[in-house]
């Protein structure tokens, strides 16, 4: 039987289930650890809530870096690399388990962890939208409870071996970030180099909604973020147009039009994007807003307009030809039909 450990935080225990190699690391702030979780109910089947090892990579958190369960830095800086360990835990340590959970879980549908968030302290979205999403998570918000967690610790990394992701940055650190990513997406583009660059502007913009997520909406700090936001996401549609990624674009300048009405960048791209899925209307009223907001793009725009044109005339013709091999295949068809029937009559 394993031994069990009081730990020097109050309502926590420890039992070793693996040991790991090695001295305890030396957990100064920075430092990235990575390892597995599973997270159990204290009920007698010892129900499994969430488990890592279904979804593609381990966890990880930054030492210092206020995570949300602040009491998983506390177990995790207790393990050896390569040690698994199981931590009862009293429901003072658990109760914002079900939006971390939550978070995650979304991240593992590949949604966006803060979608639905309103500028609010984690427990006052809980209270505004009174569900997760889930029903397990509900039952654990409706009745805080003790839960187990089972650590696998993988990897220590100390703060000067690894580059910092953008979640694990604080909110001076993300605005310093922005322009470094936004000018290696340049330099990117510059190169050809699309899908590469998407994914500098992508991380940009990112870094700037997860500081925007915690501002309210039209203050002035919000306005400022916006206007940072705005030319990444149009060249993060850029990119998608060369990567012809067109519904991607429509998504994307479509959002940014209902914040920005009058952005010409995004009614022209999303323009684009229309003409090459053959949206012969949409495409139109784009660019005839494009000469409305800005007259002195015409010839941009006629010749935006010619192209459509000619590519819709490209259309009709392939359709033309499609329909017309159709019935010729149906006519080869019925003539071949009746003449199997006649021999039928013939040899009969």
């Amino acid at each position: 039987m394993e031994d069990v450990y009081l730990l020097k935080t109050k309502g926590v225990q420890k039992k070793i289930l693996h040991g790991g190699y090695g001295s305890i690391p030396k957990f100064v702030h920075g430092t990235k650890l990575n390892f597995h979780f599973q997270t159990l109910k204290c009920d007698f089947e010892r129900t499994v809530i969430d488990d890592s090892r279904k979804g593609r990579f381990p966890m990880e958190i930054i030492v210092g870096k206020m995570f949300k369960m602040e009491v998983w830095e506390i177990l995790l800086t207790t393990m050896r690399t390569g040690e698994v360990a199981e931590f009862w835990c009293d429901s003072i340590h658990t109760g914002m388990y079900p939006l971390v959970s939550k978070g995650l879980r979304k991240i593992a549908e590949g949604k966006d962890p803060l979608e639905g968030q309103r500028h609010t302290c984690g427990l006052g979205n809980m209270f505004d939208y009174h569900t997760t999403g889930y029903d397990d998570l509900d039952d654990l918000m409706k009745e805080p409870q003790a839960l187990i967690f089972i650590m696998e610790l993988i990897q220590v990394s100390d703060p000067f071996s690894y580059k910092m992701d953008s979640w694990a940055m604080n909110t001076n650190e993300k605005l310093k970030m922005v322009p470094v990513l936004h000018r290696e997406g340049n330099e990117l583009v510059k190169l050809k180099r699309y899908r590469d660059a998407s994914e500098k502007y992508r991380e940009a913009v990112i870094c700037l909604r997860n500081i925007q997520a915690k501002v309210k909406p039209k203050e002035d700090d919000w306005v400022r973020l916006e206007n940072l936001l705005t030319p990444l996401v149009l060249n993060y549609c850029q990119c998608m147009l060369e990567l012809e990624e067109y519904y991607e674009v429509l998504e994307h300048t479509t959002e940014l039009l209902l914040k920005h009405s009058g952005n010409i960048k995004a009614y022209y791209k999303r323009g684009k994007a229309h003409t090459a899925l053959w949206n012969k209307k949409e495409a139109r009223q784009d660019f005839l807003t494009v000469l409305n907001l800005d007259p002195t793009l015409a010839p941009v725009i006629y010749k935006e307009l010619k192209l459509l044109g000619e590519r819709m005339k490209v259309k009709y013709y392939e359709e033309k030809q499609a329909y017309w091999g159709f019935l010729q295949n149906h006519k080869e068809q019925k003539k071949n039909e009746h003449s199997k029937e006649e021999k039928k009559i013939t040899l009969g």
